[in-house]
């Protein structure tokens, strides 16, 4: 069974920083493309970063420079940490993992980052 259970949300000032953290079982990270999405309320869900199995790297626009997604093979786990916070940061963040060979997703169960004064 895959799992993939995020933790690490909160509630900051704006200017902050918090750090999520994705840990993975039942799959391994390291051959997976593993992300994070979020989800404002109303809005759609939108990819936040990305780190594909090959090492490649990618950040939507609104969080490069502040954002920064990393993994560690040996834990089974992925990170993110968000600098410089801002409002428009306030969603339910997702862990995704996608196996590039096998076509399947999996999606954690999400964390709430809340940013306001």
């Amino acid at each position: 069974q895959v799992q993939l259970v995020e933790s690490g949300g909160g509630f900051v000032q704006p200017g902050g920083s918090l750090r999520l953290s994705c840990a993975a079982s039942g799959i391994r990270v390291s051959i997976n493309n593993m992300a994070w999405y979020r989800q404002a309320p109303g809005k759609q869900r939108e990819l936040v970063a990305e780190t594909t199995n090959g090492g490649r790297i990618n950040y939507a626009d609104s969080v490069k420079g502040r954002f920064t997604i990393s993994r560690d093979n040996a834990k089974n786990r992925v990170d993110l940490q968000m600098n410089s916070l801002k409002l428009e940061d306030t969603a339910v963040y997702y862990c995704n993992a996608f196996g590039p060979l096998s076509g399947r997703r999996y999606w954690g169960q999400g964390t709430q980052v809340t940013v306001s004064s």
